[in-house]
């Protein structure tokens, strides 16, 4: 049986390069067969990063069976898994955000979490020596994964590890981080096939404040104008997406990746409140910048406020 490889739904780079990573290493490396998988269909950009180093594209899977041998990454949070998760049989996760809770193992399993930007840096720590025997398509995977969460190194969640290992990895390929961080950005930023409901899903976790469910909602673009634009049919959509997912509210955040900052869509009294309240905003219309604002897992979601 081969181990599932996968990380979250809605999967953007990380959760779409590392599963390859990883699964490669485990086959290639270890000897244990395994196989990549996503929850949903890649974004604009981890689907031109599959396209640039020449991946195959992981199925796409929306369940895992009783018994099926998985490992889970860029991930622990159950809401952001398969419905069955809990009856599989969970290996091992390898994950750079806070403790969910809530999963559900066979055994003792190989956890591996670190404070880091990026779990492609965490696999290249945990590969050691065998990343030289990694093929070109996989190192550029764990590169693009690394630019992609560090926003080329603007996320304030960026480490002086990632930057190393980012370094590391360009220096290895040839590659100029600021050429391909451009070309990753500029595909990241073309959302014109995209319905409003599919844009507030896109790279979304869902969050609970004092018993208030939300789906908070990030779009990283260098086009922010594209997206600002659709402004009035996006707040539209809310309701009707926010419904759908079982959540109160969809709080849409549009970074600015060029001029480091965040456009908080601002729907209804309740998500002014929020902004009001989170961030110290004076919110006069029916959006609100946010200096600085780059990271939903670390300036975002810690901020929620009711």
């Amino acid at each position: 049986m081969s181990t599932k490889v996968f990380g979250h739904k809605a999967p953007d780079t990380d959760s779409t390069g590392s599963p390859i990573a990883w699964a490669w290493y485990l086959s290639e490396v270890k000897g244990i067969p395994a196989t990549p998988c996503l929850l949903g269909e890649p974004n604009t950009e981890a689907a031109f990063v599959i396209q640039h180093w020449g991946l195959d594209k992981p199925e796409i899977i929306s369940d895992v069976a009783e018994g099926d041998k998985v490992v889970i990454v860029d991930t622990n949070n159950p809401a952001e898994l398969p419905a069955g998760i809990n009856s599989a049989d969970i290996v091992q996760i390898i994950d750079h955000h806070k403790l969910a809770g809530g999963l559900e193992t066979k055994g003792p399993i190989d956890i591996t979490m670190r404070p880091l930007a990026c779990t492609a840096t965490i696999m290249y720590d945990l590969m050691g020596d065998d990343i030289a025997k990694a093929p070109k398509g996989i190192k550029g995977a764990m590169l693009s994964c690394i630019i992609s969460d560090t926003l080329e190194f603007r996320s304030p969640t960026t480490t002086d590890h990632d930057r190393a290992v980012c370094e590391a990895l360009a220096k290895d390929l040839g590659v100029d981080i600021g050429d391909l961080a451009a070309k990753m950005f500029e595909a990241k930023s073309d959302v014109s096939e995209f319905s409003d409901a599919e844009l507030l899903r896109m790279d979304s976790k869902e969050y609970a404040v004092e018993g208030t469910k939300f789906r908070v909602s990030v779009l990283e673009t260098t086009a922010p104008k594209m997206v600002l634009d659709r402004k009035a049919s996006l707040m539209a959509s809310m309701t009707d997406v926010a419904r759908e997912d079982g959540v109160d509210q969809v709080l849409l955040f549009v970074v600015d990746i060029l001029n480091e900052e965040a456009t908080f869509l601002i729907p209804n009294d309740l998500v002014k409140t929020v902004a009001e309240k989170s961030f110290g905003a004076t919110v006069s219309g029916d959006t609100v910048v946010l200096p600085g604002v780059m990271s939903r897992k670390k300036q975002i979601i810690p901020s929620l406020k009711l």
